[in-house]
């Protein structure tokens, strides 16, 4: 099976910030690009941090409500900073979080979802900039058609790897929810079927009507 990497997904023509650029230097690179964030590089083109919104806006919370109504709230030390921060290496989020080319989804979509940010700086072994890539990259697997992931269903997982016959488990999909029917000499084929299955990038769910012949199951260790 062939699953799409981070390289394959990702937005290529990176908008970029330096580690002197101004703060309202990168509110304009934001807003004429239609970005919420943007990497950090040095000379070198390293990626050294990500300068989002929610850096810039601690600029605002960190200030005294003109009106009186708010308090102007508790900061802590690095936040301090950053409110007070005028430059993109004293406002950026640092160390940047990274992935590589190489990944697949799950494993860009668990970083993302472990460090609770929203797009990842791709990066090469020596962590110069590649792209980046986004939740919304990420998602667009979901877009294959129906007919793309049947076929690979059929072809990569039920013939090639299960060796199975074409008339033995057959594979509809509709709107990328995935009905096995049909019927397996072992029942301890079936699980593995399934989740082999869901592992098809573009698959959403999968729902199995297999039976089996034999209960492989219950058959006791051998001594």
């Amino acid at each position: 099976m062939h699953h799409r990497t981070v390289g394959e997904l990702m937005t290529r023509d990176v908008v970029r910030a330096r580690r002197d650029m101004p703060f309202k230097e990168i509110v304009r690179l934001l807003t004429e690009n239609d970005i919420t964030a943007v990497p950090v590089v040095d000379d070198r083109d390293h990626t050294v941090g990500v300068v989002s919104e929610a850096d810039l806006l601690r600029k605002s919370a960190g200030q005294a409500d003109p009106s009186g109504r708010a308090p102007v709230p508790r900061l802590e030390a690095w936040e301090r900073a950053k409110a007070e921060g005028a430059r993109a290496e004293e406002l950026m989020s640092a160390p940047a979080v990274c992935a590589r080319p190489e990944w697949n989804v799950v494993e860009a979509a668990r970083l993302m979802e472990t460090r609770h940010v929203k797009r990842l700086p791709v990066v090469d072994e020596a962590d110069r900039l590649l792209g980046i890539v986004s939740r919304g990259d990420l998602l667009r697997i979901f877009l294959r058609r129906d007919d793309a992931i049947r076929d690979e269903i059929a072809e990569d997982v039920l013939r090639r790897t299960m060796g199975l016959d074409p008339s033995e488990v057959t594979a509809e999909v509709h709107e990328g929810q995935v009905s096995l029917r049909g019927s397996v000499e072992f029942r301890s084929l079936i699980p593995v079927i399934e989740r082999l299955c869901r592992s098809v990038d573009g698959v959403v769910s999968v729902a199995e009507h297999i039976t089996y012949r034999t209960d492989d199951s219950r058959r006791s260790p051998a001594v």
